[in-house]
Formats: structure tokens, sequence, C-alpha cells
């Protein structure tokens, strides 16, 4: 094998299929469209979604119902777990704040804290939302949730 017979023979530009120029060009008479029928005539389309007459997919499958989830408010949920290992004593928790820590990333209407979870420092907690075992955790280590419009 001789080295340059590797490319022999690859054309590196194709090209085009030029079809219907007569017998000589091995695409002449039907033009590669078969021979009569629907396709084998100009302007010949197939529509988006038929299947040859047996029922689409589109009309197969049941389609029921409304779905408002995407009007939904996005609520970002926090447990006191969290808010215990990345805040100190006598800080203040905000939605500022959870972002510049890293626990308030993407996009959301709301926060809400959620009372998983011990609280053994003294914090102030502004949020939208609290859970009532929440609150009541943040007051009883003498903090104060602060709900924010």
């Amino acid at each position: 094998m001789i080295l340059d017979d590797v490319h022999r023979g690859i054309a590196k530009r194709k090209k085009r299929k030029r079809v219907g120029r007569g017998p000589g060009s091995g695409h002449g008479k039907t033009a590669t469209r078969g021979s009569k029928g629907y396709y084998s005539r100009s302007g010949a389309s197939r529509r988006v979604g038929h299947e040859g007459g047996q029922t689409p997919l589109a009309r197969r499958i049941a389609k029921r119902g409304f779905s408002n989830a995407r009007f939904a408010t996005g609520v970002l949920i926090i447990n006191l777990s969290k808010l215990e290992k990345h805040f100190e004593a006598g800080e203040t928790v905000s939605p500022e704040t959870l972002s510049e820590k890293g626990l308030a990333n993407g996009r959301f209407d709301a926060i809400k804290i959620l009372g998983n979870g011990n609280l053994t420092k003294k914090l102030t907690v502004r949020a939208h939302r609290f859970s009532q075992s929440a609150a009541e955790k943040i007051s009883a280590q003498g903090g104060t949730a602060e709900i924010v419009q």
C-alpha cells in the first residue's frame, strides 16, 4: 500500500446530484422520483403529521386539562439547619445576605424559612414566609422573625 493511495478517489467537495438531465446522466426520465403517483409530480408535499391515513399520533394521545404551573409563585425553601451552619450569632439573615452566602440562587418570588434542624444562635431573620415551628425556634433563642413584603 502506498500512502498516496489513501486519499485517491475521495472528492473533497461533493458535486450536487443533477437530476432530470437525460439518460446519459443516470438520473434522467423519472429523475429519482419513481414512476407515477402523487409524489412524482411537481409541487407534491407531505403534510406535517400525516401518517398515510393511519390515525396520527397527535390524535391517538389523550390531551386533557390545563396547568397553571408556569404562573405559580416560586418559593425558595431554607431550613434552620442551613442558617445555623452559615450564619454567626447576632447576624441578620435577609434575602441579600442569603444570596451573598450562596444560599439563595436562581429565580424565586418568595423565601420561606422552615423549622428543620436546630438553632442555637440569636438571629434576626427577614423572609417572606415562616413556618410556625421555624418562628418558634427563632424566638426561643431570642431572635426575631420579620416578614418582608
